[in-house]
């Protein structure tokens, strides 16, 4: 991913994960986060992401209603992004 550049959403939703899990090389680290500070959208996305991420952290391990596991792979599904090419 290293010859990536975000130069738009897309892009910055394609390295969204990497950068919240702290994986991200500080070039991209750093393109990501000028991209936050100037999209609102993206931003709200990062935020919401990472509250999910938070709160998911925090639940252990009780068990989750299958519901809730439906709606997570629902959801997955329709946000996912095609892979890079």
């Amino acid at each position: 991913m290293t010859h990536l550049d975000i130069q738009d959403c897309e892009d910055a939703m394609r390295v969204l994960a990497e950068h919240l899990d702290r994986e991200l090389d500080q070039r991209l680290d750093r393109q990501l986060l000028e991209h936050l500070d100037s999209c609102r959208s993206c931003y709200s996305r990062s935020e919401f992401d990472r509250r999910l991420k938070a709160q998911v952290k925090d639940l252990g391990r009780e068990p989750v209603p299958a519901t809730v596991v439906d709606r997570v792979h629902e959801l997955l599904r329709d946000f996912a992004l095609p892979p890079i090419v």
